[in-house]
Formats: C-alpha cells, structure tokens, sequence
C-alpha cells in the first residue's frame, strides 16, 4: 500500500498488546495461532491493528523481561508475519506511553519526547521493507484538554511544552522524522486532535515526509464530537480528497445499526478503509466493544452488525 493508492482496508482491532505485557501476565490477550487469524479473514477482512506499549517493547520502567523487549518484539513480529502470511495488512500503533520512570499503563494526551522516538525509531527499523505493515504514529492525541484548537494542533505537529500535557511531546514531525531516518518506506497514518476525531486542521498542520506517504488516521465512535454525516463531509471529506483516511477505530457501545451502517456506507462511497474496535471476548453487553464470543469468530450482537455490513462491502 502506498499513500496514493486505491487499497481499501477493512478489519478489526485486536486489543491486548498495550496491556497484557505491562500488567505482566502475557502479550497477547487470547490466541494468536492460524486458526484465530482465519477467523478474523472469514469475516471479509483485510487488516488488523495491534495497539503497542512503549515500555514493553523497550523494555523499560520495571517491565518483566518474559513480555517485554526481545520477547515482546519477537511476539509481535511473529504475529505480524503470520498475517501477513495470510494475506493481512498490519497497522501497528503506539496505542500506551508515558514520559520518564512513569510506567505506560493507559494513553496519554501525547506521545512523550523521552520514548517515543526511540521505539519508532526501532519499530520502523523492524518492519522497514514490509508496505504490508502501516505505522500510525499515536493513537488518539488529545493535547489541548481534548480541544480542536490552534494550540491543540502546534503540539500535535511540533511537540514540546503543550497545554495540557504534563510532560515534553514528540510532534508528529519529530516521530516521522524518526521513522524515516530508517529508511522506512512504510505508510504512516497519523489520528488528529480529540482523540484522533477531529481532522480540521489535518492538512494545514499535515507534517513533511521525504517519501510522500501519509495517510489520515481517524477515530470516530457514536459518542463523538464529528458523528454525523455534516461533520464527516465538513471535515473528513475534504482531507478524503487530498490523502487516504483509514479509519483505523470505528464502533457504538449501544448496538446502534443505523449509525454504524451510516457511517460505514459514508466511508464505502468514498472507497476509504476502516477497522473496528475490538476482535476481543470482553462479553456480549454492547458497551464491551467486543465484536465476537471467542476467538473463532462467533459475533456479538455488535459484531454481527459490522460482519454483515463487511460481507455486502465493496
């Protein structure tokens, strides 16, 4: 895949790999065998996100060396091949970070200047020479106190000393940097403001890339401030018409149909790609999230909606 493509992704999420290795009981939360990736493709995808922690592939701030460093990144790499393997585009994200001695054990408002670099730097040395592998850069940035700001989008950029953000950010020019300083070619998405929901200033704050290749994260969610069709073509649709947008997390927590199908046929008429939030068994209540009741593809009430919407896609 390339920023100037016609590839559209449609997939899961795969929670687990931001949190399992720093709580110290596992990396992955369920299996990670063939049979669970099948099922993941039965359901008409081609792409899984694993959310990533920086501590853990570092190794870093008391991490147990049996989930964290050279087992971590092995795991994941094992994981990413057998996707890829099986026709799967992979979207690895730092999804749990946090500056100095402070452990990553939930999101920050952005990534930290301390880390971040760093395990970009190593991830993109890692995976550089895969374009099945797409790096998003931070997963929900919310500099600002969540607001789609002037100010909100100068830190999302250029990084430092940032309102509401208690510690020195990487800017996304900063952590494209790094990639690239590799020698990765790889696609890079990166979310906008208020938890990767806001596009507005994308383009007007869009970062420089040698390789011409990014693409716009987005994050949208029934609870959300963009969540109506007049919000996706006033924002969204104008970055649609300059550079991809793969909607890397997409859900409802009330099983709410018509939005979901609204949006995902917002998205379809503009060929633009889309991954759900979450290919995990956390139970059946809408609010879980959870598209399926195990790991071979049972679907929830949820999933069932975003399996049947995948199966007349595109």
């Amino acid at each position: 895949m390339n920023a100037s493509g016609p590839l559209v992704l449609h997939g899961v999420n795969r929670s687990g790999t931001e949190s399992a290795c720093i709580q110290g009981w596992a990396i992955f939360q369920g299996p990670v065998d063939l049979a669970s990736v099948l099922a993941i493709k039965n359901w008409k995808s081609n792409a899984v996100r694993l959310p990533l922690n920086e501590d853990c592939w570092l190794a870093i701030n008391g991490t147990d060396p049996s989930y964290s460093g050279a087992s971590y990144q092995q795991a994941i790499k094992d994981y990413v091949n057998l996707l890829n393997e099986n026709g799967l585009y992979a979207i690895l994200d730092l999804q749990w970070s946090a500056p100095g001695t402070t452990q990553a054990t939930h999101q920050q408002p952005m990534a930290d200047l301390d880390h971040a670099p760093t395990f970009w730097s190593q991830v993109a040395d890692s995976f550089k020479g895969n374009n099945a592998v797409i790096f998003e850069l931070y997963s929900e940035p919310w500099p600002d106190s969540q607001a789609d700001t002037v100010a909100a989008w100068t830190c999302w950029r250029d990084g430092g000393t940032c309102p509401g953000v208690p510690f020195q950010a990487a800017g996304m020019q900063t952590l494209v940097n790094s990639v690239r300083a590799t020698g990765a070619t790889n696609v890079i998405a990166l979310g906008g403001v208020s938890y990767s929901n806001a596009l507005s200033q994308w383009l007007a704050y869009k970062p420089s890339d040698p390789q011409n290749n990014l693409v716009a994260a987005w994050h949208v969610y029934n609870f959300n401030v963009c969540s109506t069709v007049a919000c996706y073509d006033a924002t969204a649709g104008i970055v649609a018409a300059q550079v991809p947008i793969l909607a890397t997390e997409i859900g409802v927590d009330n099983c709410d149909a018509t939005f979901l199908n609204a949006f995902m046929s917002w998205l379809d008429a503009k060929q633009l790609s889309y991954l759900a939030w979450t290919w995990n068994a956390w139970g059946t209540a809408c609010s879980t999230f959870s598209l399926i009741n195990d790991y071979a593809g049972t679907p929830t009430s949820y999933g069932e909606l975003y399996r049947s919407h995948l199966s007349l896609a595109p």
